[in-house]
C-alpha cells in the first residue's frame, strides 16, 4: 500500500494537489488529525485501497505533534508513505486570501494575516523537515498537478536529485537545498536572434557551450554535487533540490539544468522543473 500525506501552508495549493492524487486514482482524504492517521490508513487497508492520499496540516493543529511518531508506526506496518510538504512566500501567501476573501485558519482578532502565516509556519517546520517540498510561489495549477504527478512516480526506495531553474528577479525557490548563481556568466538575453529562445533551443546552447567560462562553471557544478551526493545518500535522503539561478530563469539557468539532468541521469533517479518558463513575461 502506498499513502501520500499532502501537509503545508494555507493558500499553498494542498487542495490541487489532493485533487490531482484523487483523479489518478488515489483514495483521498482532506484535513485528517494526524492522531488518527494510523487507524484510518490500516483501515482503509484492509478495505483493500492500495493508494491513499491524506491531507493533514494547521486545521488539526493540537494533533500535528503525533505526526512524526504516526508515520514511523505506519512504516514499520509496511505502509510506503511519502510526505509532500507545500510552502509559499509569505507575500503570495497574502495575495491568494486576498483574491478568494478566505479567513486564515489561525487567525483571530489579535494577530494580523501575516502574522498568521508566520505562526503556521512554526508550527509547521517540525512536518516540513521530514518531507519532500514544493514552492508553489509561482506555479500555476496546471504545473502543480504536473509536479505532483512526477512525484507520485518515482522509485521510493532511490535519491531523487531535483533540479530547478529559476530567476532571481522572482525571488529564490523555498524548497532548494543548494543553490547556484550563473548570472555572471554571457547572457543570451542580450543577443537579440537568441532572445526569444529558451536555454532548451539549439542556438542558446550552441552560444553557451562556446563559452570556456561556461564550461569551467559547469564543471564545478558538477564535480561539487558527485562529491557531496554519496553523503546525502547515506543520510537517506529521498530528495535533493538543486536550484540554478540567473537573472530571469529563461537561458542560462534553464541550459544549466538540462545539462546536468543529462549527465546524472545515468546513474541517478532525475527530476526537471523549469520555474518561470509557465511565465512568459519574464525575461532573462
Amino acid at each position: 500500500m502506498q499513502l501520500i500525506v499532502i501537509s503545508g501552508l494555507a493558500g499553498s495549493g494542498k487542495s490541487i494537489a489532493l485533487t490531482a492524487l484523487e483523479d489518478s486514482g488515489y483514495y483521498c482524504v482532506d484535513n485528517l488529525p494526524a492522531s488518527l492517521l494510523l487507524e484510518v490508513t490500516l483501515y482503509l487497508k484492509r478495505s483493500a485501497h492500495d493508494r491513499v492520499a491524506v491531507s493533514i496540516d494547521a486545521r488539526s493543529r493540537e494533533t500535528l505533534p503525533l505526526l512524526p511518531q504516526q508515520l514511523a508506526d505506519l512504516r514499520r506496518q509496511g505502509i510506503d508513505v511519502h510526505l509532500l510538504f507545500l510552502e509559499a512566500k509569505t507575500y503570495t501567501l497574502v495575495k491568494r486570501f486576498s483574491e478568494t476573501r478566505r479567513r486564515h485558519p489561525l487567525s483571530d482578532d489579535h494577530s494580523t494575516l501575516p502574522e498568521s502565516i508566520q505562526m503556521e509556519r512554526e508550527m509547521l517546520r517540525e512536518v516540513r523537515n521530514l518531507a519532500s517540498r514544493i514552492d508553489t510561489s509561482d506555479l500555476s495549477a496546471s504545473a502543480l498537478r504536473a509536479w505532483v504527478r512526477d512525484f507520485i512516480g518515482l522509485n521510493p526506495a532511490n535519491l531523487t536529485l531535483l533540479f530547478q531553474s529559476f530567476g532571481f528577479k522572482h525571488g529564490i525557490p523555498l524548497d532548494s537545498d543548494m543553490v547556484y548563481d550563473v548570472r555572471c556568466l554571457p547572457n543570451p538575453h542580450y543577443e537579440m536572434r537568441l532572445r526569444p529562445l529558451t536555454g532548451r533551443d539549439g542556438p542558446v546552447i550552441e552560444y553557451l557551450d562556446e563559452n570556456a567560462d561556461v564550461n569551467r562553471m559547469f564543471g564545478d557544478i558538477r564535480a561539487f554535487i558527485e562529491g557531496w551526493l554519496p553523503c546525502f545518500i547515506r543520510d537517506s535522503r529521498s530528495y535533493l533540490t538543486v536550484a540554478i539561478g540567473c537573472t530571469g530563469g529563461r537561458h542560462r539557468s534553464v541550459y544549466f539544468v538540462e545539462r546536468l539532468a543529462r549527465h546524472f541521469a545515468a546513474n541517478t533517479q532525475i527530476l526537471v522543473r523549469h520555474r518561470e518558463l509557465d511565465h512568459p513575461e519574464s525575461a532573462d
